[in-house]
């Protein structure tokens, strides 16, 4: 293992109480629409199927604008430890635990949109040092996407998941791992899909929630349950993605909400965390409203709405259709994502298939929905790669 650099820097952000003061007048003097008319009051899906209702945005913004408290989450990031480093001219931020164990393994973690740093904060001491001795250690890093959260904001295109993928590459040798296991969901999921596929030389393995065939595959062969899958996905990108076609389309004028009105952009988001995860009606019945307001807030201090939607512009669709991934991979399919890839046709990506599994609980964000689960998963998942190489 080479040394880390010095070109990395040790880092703190703190929000001005002016901004936080801010924030809260705003939210005070928000504009709000009349309910929506849809047919289902009791609690369930059908109450979101025009977005967020209103009576539980009213509740989310009173709590946000007056039990809410960030100076928590700040402090949190310190603990873990927080560093900042210039990448092809854009400033990088990240989250790095240093395991105590000898035998750690170095882990890149990388996160998706709506969501952020944020997705692994509540993982990444037990990675770090697990309770369970025998459970594997590693060195965690966590970047914050080019455009997300405290990391700069390209000020030209380029900056999709093939540069991010070769920066994560960069980063990661700078802290002295030359080589390193990777994860990601969500937009994370496609860079460590790039990793795994264009740098296996530096990494070891890849775990993923987020798995994604090459095109033109059929349905022969698959099982009942794998053509649901199929069935399901279709029918995400037909009836339910406008959010992704606007901003991988226009995501300068979606933008002008997102940075400009914090109802909006805690809308926005809010939307995404409800349909997407595995819950009957509310997404705080698994993930707290603090963890979830800790994401949004970071959005809006760091007016990154705009930003970060430009990964959409930058990189949808754009994954290599040819990308082979030949390191040991595992992958996780949880049942209530909004995209399971069968396993047949996901082989034809990921060649060396070590750990494949279906829980029963979860949804699109598994480390804040069930941590408990998702780092026993990962855990497992990392050491069958790890065992791949003996």
């Amino acid at each position: 293992m080479s040394r880390p650099t010095g070109d990395v820097q040790a880092f703190a952000a703190r929000a001005t109480d002016a901004d936080l003061d801010e924030l809260r007048a705003r939210l005070a003097a928000a504009r709000l629409p009349e309910a929506e008319t849809v047919h289902h009051a009791a609690p369930g899906a059908g109450r979101w199927e025009q977005g967020v209702p209103l009576a539980d945005l009213v509740d989310v913004v009173t709590y946000w604008r007056t039990g809410y408290d960030w100076r928590p989450f700040e402090e949190r990031l310190d603990r873990i430890g927080q560093f900042r480093t210039t990448i092809d001219g854009l400033g990088i931020h990240f989250l790095h635990r240093r395991s105590a164990r000898a035998d750690a393994t170095p882990l890149i973690l990388t996160h998706g949109w709506p969501d952020s740093i944020v997705r692994f904060i509540d993982v990444v001491d037990e990675l770090a040092d697990p309770k369970d001795a025998d459970a594997p250690a590693f060195h965690v890093v966590v970047p914050s996407l080019p455009g997300f959260g405290y990391s700069d904001k390209p000020a030209a295109t380029g900056w999709g998941t093939e540069k991010i993928a070769a920066a994560w590459v960069e980063l990661m040798g700078r802290l002295g791992y030359d080589r390193f296991l990777a994860h990601g969901g969500d937009w994370g999921g496609n860079i460590t899909t790039v990793l795994g596929g264009r740098f296996p030389a530096h990494v070891l393995g890849i775990h993923t929630t987020f798995a994604e065939a090459p095109p033109g595959l059929t349905t022969d062969g698959l099982t009942e349950v794998e053509r649901e899958w199929t069935e399901e996905t279709s029918h995400f990108w037909r009836h339910r993605a406008a959010y992704a076609k606007q901003q991988a389309t226009r995501p300068q004028t979606i933008g002008y909400s997102l940075v400009d009105s914090p109802v909006g952009l805690l809308a926005w988001i809010l939307d995404k965390f409800a349909e997407w995860s595995d819950t009957d009606d509310s997404p705080f019945e698994t993930i707290s409203r603090d963890r979830i307001l800790d994401d949004v807030t970071l959005y809006w201090l760091t007016r990154t709405g705009a930003s970060a939607a430009r990964i959409y512009y930058e990189s949808h669709n754009s994954l290599d259709p040819e990308l082979r991934v030949d390191v040991p991979s595992a992958l996780t399919m949880y049942p209530r994502d909004v995209e399971k890839c069968p396993r047949p046709w996901a082989q034809e990506r990921y060649r060396q298939i070590v750990r494949w599994r279906t829980p029963e609980r979860g949804g699109h964000f598994p480390s804040l929905e069930v941590p408990e689960y998702f780092v026993k998963d990962l855990q497992e998942g990392l050491a069958a790669l790890l065992a791949a190489h003996r």
